[in-house]
């Protein structure tokens, strides 16, 4: 917009000093115009009936009378030609005689004077021997002889002299006017986008979870703009509480079985790894039921929740799990960074993917955060042999193993993805830079 503005201004300013100086070099070229009409209708009336010429009847006006000042006038019949005292300029000189013819015996009456055209005098240019450029009027009279043809040249530097020195403060107030107009603009368009860096600062408020929806006070340009964005997030809300209520369901439905489970597994004595499994289950089914439960009585604000300790927790735990499977971890996660996602969403997203890290590296991990403006960037990559960019759509689709080799049921990446875009957040994958392996990035939003 700014790049259009500078390009409109600039051609508006443009055509306006064209405009002007056409209108200022008509306006000194009348007064030229009219001075040589004034002398060519002088000339005019000293014509004789024959086509002769009175110069006693001839009045030089002021500069046709100084030689060699550029002013000049002719008389061009069939009966001669007649110049004024000022020497005519060579080129500019129309073909006749070059002596006037004696003056014919006065008739014994006073001659009518000569009908002039109606036409008014005729522009035209030349130039003298020096190359000075010359304006001249011309006009016809008619005579019993003939057509006279009148002719009064006047220099037309006293026209381009005054013209000059009226563009010149002409251009630079042009020039400061453009400048002014720049300025405005600029003001104008900073001013104008403002609301929508407000929008965007409360679209950041939105995401990061300390406000619901973006405020309605805006300008009528971006009220119903303001109307589709918080209908869209009370849509996704809905989605994501709709979704909810169906974990929830499904953990509803699991808790019976599990208790009862749990208690066969007291009466028969079994070992305490199968009652702890059993525990592990029952609290996540109440941990999803607790939630459900906070959702539907609107307390379901998002808890804060530090990254680095959970990925310690839960390296811990893969070190145990894949014993047979020393790795070296290289964890660049700084203490203060924290997530607005549940702790135990985090667990589950976080310990999918260093799972799926852990299976198919060969002897190295690296689990790096960043902030990247309201986000952070979790990346865990591994040495291991990748995958190529053809199937990475694949493994996201719930269910698909690319690899068959040991347990699982491919729900792992999908379940992460899912509960990344639940929350704000999203997974990517992609070939790792520096080991060579596969590198997955999770998205999580910053507590506001």
């Amino acid at each position: 917009m700014l790049a259009i503005s500078a390009i409109s201004t600039l051609v508006a300013l443009v055509f306006a000093g064209f405009a002007i100086s056409h209108v200022l070099e008509r306006f000194v070229m009348h007064g030229l115009d009219d001075r040589l009409d004034a002398q060519v209708s002088v000339v005019a009336r000293a014509v004789r009936p024959d086509g002769t010429l009175d110069r006693a009847r001839v009045v030089d006006l002021v500069g046709f009378d100084t030689p060699g000042s550029g002013w000049a006038w002719q008389v061009v019949g069939p009966a001669g030609r007649w110049t004024s005292d000022g020497a005519l300029p060579q080129a500019a000189a129309l073909p006749g005689p070059d002596t006037a013819p004696p003056r014919p015996p006065l008739a014994s009456r006073p001659p009518a004077p000569p009908e002039i055209d109606d036409r008014q005098p005729r522009p035209g240019e030349t130039r003298d021997r020096h190359g000075q450029r010359l304006h001249s009027r011309t006009s016809t009279v008619a005579s019993r002889a003939g057509p006279v043809t009148i002719t009064a040249i006047g220099p037309r530097r006293i026209v381009e002299a005054p013209l000059r020195e009226a563009m010149i403060p002409l251009l630079g107030s042009l020039a400061l006017l453009g400048i002014g107009l720049g300025l405005a603009t600029l003001v104008q368009l900073r001013i104008g986008f403002r609301p929508l860096r407000d929008l965007r600062e409360s679209l950041a408020a939105v995401r990061a979870g300390s406000a619901r929806h973006v405020p309605d006070d805006q300008p009528g340009e971006l009220r119903p703009l303001v109307v589709e964005l918080n209908a869209l997030i009370d849509q996704n809300a809905a989605g994501l509480a709709h979704a909810r209520q169906h974990v929830a369901n499904l953990a509803h439905g699991l808790k019976t079985p599990l208790a009862a489970l749990s208690l066969k597994l007291a009466e028969v004595g079994a070992g305490d790894e199968l009652r702890d499994m059993v525990d592990q289950i029952d609290s996540r089914v109440r941990h999803h039921l607790g939630r459900a439960r906070a959702d539907a009585a609107g307390s379901g604000a998002r808890a804060r929740t530090a990254i680095a300790p959970a990925i310690g927790d839960l390296t811990d735990v893969l070190r145990r799990i894949h014993a047979e499977r020393p790795l070296s971890v290289a964890i660049a996660v700084p203490p203060e960074i924290a997530v607005a996602i549940d702790p135990q969403d985090l667990d589950e997203m976080v310990g999918n993917l260093l799972d799926n890290a852990w299976r198919h590296a060969r002897a190295r991990i690296s689990v790096i955060a960043v902030i990247e403006g309201p986000v952070v960037a979790l990346a865990i990559a591994d040495d291991g042999d990748g995958l190529d960019n053809s199937v990475i759509d694949e493994a996201m689709m719930p269910g698909r193993r690319l690899d068959e080799r040991g347990d699982g049921h491919g729900f792992g990446l999908s379940i992460t993805r899912e509960l990344a875009e639940l929350n704000g957040g999203g997974l990517t994958l992609g070939r790792s830079s520096e080991l060579g392996g596969l590198s997955a990035t999770l998205t999580l939003p910053i507590q506001a």
